[in-house]
């Protein structure tokens, strides 16, 4: 009986020591804060991400958050780590906290984000001149609504994205409102019914996405984009208002609380070496949204197609 034990004894230890396989290198087991906002995508990286810290032994916990509201929570340390600051959005708030002293820059995701106004290329007809954002000053009647017109609609992202669209219309003179869809889902769902009964839209597409690849369509092209667009009211167009051009390209980036490479070492490491592509990310959220898969299922699916790539996080 006691041979019996033992050996029992031996396998449970046994299977601990392999099922907790760097669980000794493990600093801490406090969970590792990361949060989420209200887009696919967004998701898809954070549960990624936590279930890889979770190979290595990590205790993870995703909290929603609001996406520029949470860099208070970053600074302090309530936070732990957002996996998507877009370059296009939220990169005055990322720099911002960097500067601060308590937000560190984990790097590039390996995406690269693009978000501007789009509309479907049937528009063309009903709007000359576009993809040239010089057209939408004298078709706005072809993109208006009963709740604008005569102004034309513009259908924004959900207040919290930022993008400054609203500044825009003034500094360039169009006569368009902005209607904020609610949430990310919402938006896509308009696009979807307006594109199948081919009715007027012009809306926020953002980049990876799979709906530039779905419908046919092109960005609106403002004035390129440059820091001083922002900052400097005398730069570009309008000599007397900031925010005259189009909506910055660039990285999505990680950030984190800078206590997180402290505490956690070994987790910092792989969120640095985190990377995802475009293509796989637009996929992902595709099997999300249109097709209807829990986004868990989705990250499973990612991992056990990709488990070269997220097992070269963890060395």
């Amino acid at each position: 009986m006691k041979k019996t034990l033992f050996a029992s004894a031996a396998l449970t230890l046994s299977l601990a020591i392999s099922a907790g396989a760097g669980f000794a290198d493990v600093e801490s087991q406090d969970p590792i804060k990361i949060t989420t906002h209200d887009w696919s995508g967004d998701v898809i990286s954070a549960t990624i991400m936590g279930e890889v810290l979770k190979k290595a032994g990590y205790n993870v916990e995703l909290i929603q958050a609001d996406y520029l509201a949470q860099f208070a929570g970053l600074k302090t340390g309530d936070l732990d780590l957002a996996m998507e600051i877009w370059a296009t959005t939220g990169q005055d708030a990322l720099d911002e906290a960097v500067a601060s002293g308590n937000v560190v820059n984990f790097g590039e995701t390996g995406m690269v984000a693009r978000e501007e106004w789009w509309y479907p290329s049937y528009m063309e007809e009903a709007c000359p001149g576009l993809p040239d954002w010089h057209a939408l000053l004298n078709c706005a009647d072809a993109f208006s609504s009963p709740e604008t017109a005569p102004n034309g609609r513009y259908l924004g992202g959900p207040v919290t994205w930022g993008g400054y669209d609203e500044e825009r219309i003034q500094a360039l003179g169009l006569p368009f409102d902005v209607v904020h869809a609610g949430t990310d889902a919402a938006l896509f769902a308009e696009l979807q019914a307006a594109y199948e009964r081919k009715d007027p839209i012009l809306l926020w597409i953002y980049q990876p996405h799979w709906a530039p690849a779905k419908y046919e369509g092109k960005f609106v092209e403002f004035p390129a984009y440059d820091p001083a667009c922002y900052s400097d009211p005398a730069w570009g167009e309008n000599k007397d208002m900031a925010y005259d051009c189009g909506k910055p390209q660039g990285p999505i980036w990680k950030a984190g609380w800078v206590g997180l490479e402290q505490k956690w070492p070994g987790a910092a490491k792989i969120i640095r070496a985190f990377t995802v592509s475009n293509d796989d990310m637009g996929k992902m959220v595709y099997e999300s949204d249109v097709d209807g898969k829990d986004i868990p299922s989705v990250a499973a699916a990612w991992m056990a197609a990709n488990e070269s790539t997220w097992q070269a996080w963890l060395n």
